[in-house]
């Protein structure tokens, strides 16, 4: 089978045996991969967790049907539409394990299917399990105009937030902020985006962040969080150190919690998707909870959406079509 390989001359197309399904994998025939700014990093030669360096299929969600299923596989059945997540998604076949399966809704295409794994699943988890949100509450993303960031303001409105502020250093993304869920948007690399936040909270600052960029951010991220609020760090596109302001960060009595999928077992991970099932599932189903594509290239034309996603112009997600 085809499969986008990070092999010693970098990452290329390449040949390799279709993978066989053990224990309670799923063999999914992908008919559209979601992209990721991991896949980036690896792409580049990185190791993302466990995943990454040479032999490493890429893609990290994707969408198809069940081709075969692993003996232990359960709650599923050969040729049902799905969309998952999981390592290999850049390939005309990949595993997933039973328990990463979101059904694809009656009349969802696979393109939109394969944007929404990654989403659900870390949003969800950051801004309901971990971050606490409750109804009334606020709530700022940082990075807001990513697949992930737009999810998270999704998921926020859609939990009962009051006021959901998301932010992007670009004007135009910015611009369309609201389409997602918020109230207002700010310019993060603005030296007055705390004073905007603090105006839009009556001085008080947000229950909760999300926060896509760390690095320089830190400290403004703190000024910015109400006594006694929440910083869930996602992720660390401005850096993954900076100098922190621990008396500040004690005087507002902040929770600043970690989280990855890198280090979650795959129980962990089953856990995630059971929660979203019993929670947001039905909004997603229905079309409320949903991304934006960019723009959808063919599978075998995936240099140049690697190149396409490199330039970091795109609103929402970009798609690879088998």
């Amino acid at each position: 089978m085809k499969a986008f390989v990070y092999g010693a001359n970098g990452a290329a197309l390449t040949e390799i045996d279709k993978p066989k399904p053990t224990g309670t994998q799923v063999l999914i025939h992908v008919r559209a991969c979601g992209m990721n700014r991991a896949d980036l990093g690896m792409i580049a030669g990185h190791v993302h967790g466990a995943a990454g360096g040479p032999g490493t299929v890429l893609g990290m969600e994707f969408a198809g049907e069940v081709a075969e299923l692993g003996p232990e596989a359960k709650n599923v059945k050969v040729g049902d539409r799905v969309m998952a997540s999981g390592s290999g998604g850049y390939a005309e076949y990949a595993l997933t394990d039973h328990g990463r399966l979101l059904q694809i809704p009656a009349g969802m295409s696979f393109e939109d299917a394969a944007t929404l794994p990654i989403a659900l699943s870390t949003m969800h988890n950051a801004v309901v399990t971990v971050g606490g949100l409750q109804g009334g509450q606020s709530v700022l993303v940082q990075g807001a105009s990513s697949g992930v960031g737009l999810m998270a303001m999704q998921i926020a409105r859609l939990k009962g937030a009051k006021l959901v502020i998301g932010s992007s250093t670009d004007a135009a993304k910015r611009a369309r902020l609201s389409e997602y869920g918020a109230d207002l948007a700010i310019d993060s690399n603005d030296k007055g985006w705390v004073g905007q936040v603090l105006k839009a909270t009556d001085g008080k600052g947000v229950d909760l962040i999300i926060d896509q960029v760390s690095g320089k951010l830190v400290n403004q991220n703190l000024a910015a969080t109400k006594v006694l609020g929440r910083i869930v760090n996602v992720g660390r596109l401005g850096g993954t150190h900076g100098d922190v302001d621990f008396d500040l960060h004690a005087a507002r009595r902040i929770s600043y919690i970690g989280v990855t999928f890198r280090t979650r077992t795959i129980e962990e991970i089953r856990d995630i998707f059971t929660g979203i099932k019993a929670d947001i599932w039905p909004a997603a189903e229905t079309g409320r909870l949903k991304l934006p594509i960019a723009r959808v290239f063919p599978f075998n034309e995936i240099a140049d959406a690697v190149a396409f996603m490199s330039a970091n112009r795109h609103f929402g997600k970009i798609v690879l079509k088998l």
